[in-house]
């Protein structure tokens, strides 16, 4: 078993067997059919994943590793809110009639703010630290922006990142308030794992930990009786990441740079019902 399948069924077991129910309470999501969407939740889950000796990517079932990378490049580097940027249907259910998601994600990377070394938006603020002041313990960046949540169809669930460098290790932690454990926790895993990879080699640094927090990790309802399964199933060898090692510029990088040696994967699971 993997290091990443293994935090994967703990965490999950942890939640099912000794969560708290929303059951009773008016909750927000809803299922398509207008139910109420409960969950089974626990507070402030923190999972820990060295990269410099796995690339946490399940094998219990296939993720989607090109498609995680373009949303992260869609975020991060494009600093998009429309999803014709995207080159999947993730966020559709978000999007208004023009492909826009508001004043999320990757527009509030992308607003520029005044240093005293100049104008920086938060990425290349990041970028510039990492370089020029690798051992600062101020190189964060945080989507949470409370003037605009009210033009965001969707609060950041991934709010914020914090880098430190220890050694010649760059490491993260990753904040997020809230995850569906089922649908998108290995896949956020999986996209600030490879982020945490781009920004070290263009900044000649080794990758390090990538320090996962989640406020409310939380399992549906409709979808215990998926991950009930899913956590008993075999698992395999950790694959390999191979990255283009000749890109030195993160604005330069693209899907196809990024490539899984002998990754072998459980069934994917073809059907899960979504709450929005």
């Amino acid at each position: 078993m993997s290091i990443a399948d293994g935090i994967f069924v703990n965490m999950c077991e942890g939640i099912i067997n000794s969560g708290y129910s929303s059951e009773g309470q008016n909750v927000r999501p809803k299922w398509s059919d207008g139910t109420m969407a409960h969950t089974m939740k626990q507070f402030a889950v923190i999972n820990r994943y060295d990269l410099s000796l796995e690339f946490p990517i399940l094998t219990l079932r296939p993720t989607n590793l090109k498609a995680a990378v373009d949303e992260i490049l869609w975020i991060w580097q494009k600093k998009s809110n429309n999803i014709q940027d995207l080159n999947s249907h993730i966020w559709d259910s978000w999007a208004d009639e023009e492909g826009s998601i508001g004043k999320a994600y990757g527009y509030q990377l992308g607003v520029k703010h005044k240093y005293s070394e100049g104008l920086f938006d938060q990425v290349d603020r990041v970028l510039f630290d990492l370089k020029n002041n690798p051992y600062s313990r101020r190189i964060m960046t945080n989507i949470y922006n409370h003037d605009d949540l009210h033009e965001m169809n969707l609060y950041p669930c991934a709010y914020s990142m914090t880098f430190n460098v220890v050694g010649n290790k760059l490491n993260g932690v990753l904040n997020q308030r809230s995850n569906d454990i089922l649908v998108a926790n290995n896949w956020n895993v999986v996209q600030y794992a490879i982020l945490l990879h781009m920004f070290a080699q263009v900044s000649d640094l080794e990758v390090g930990e990538l320090v996962h927090v989640i406020a409310d990790a939380h399992i549906y309802d409709r979808h215990i009786p998926i991950v009930k399964e899913l956590i008993k199933r075999e698992t395999y060898k950790t694959p390999t990441l191979i990255i283009n090692k000749e890109i030195n510029n993160f604005y330069d990088f693209t899907v196809d740079d990024f490539k899984l040696e002998d990754y072998k994967a459980g069934e994917q699971i073809k059907k899960i019902p979504v709450a929005v």
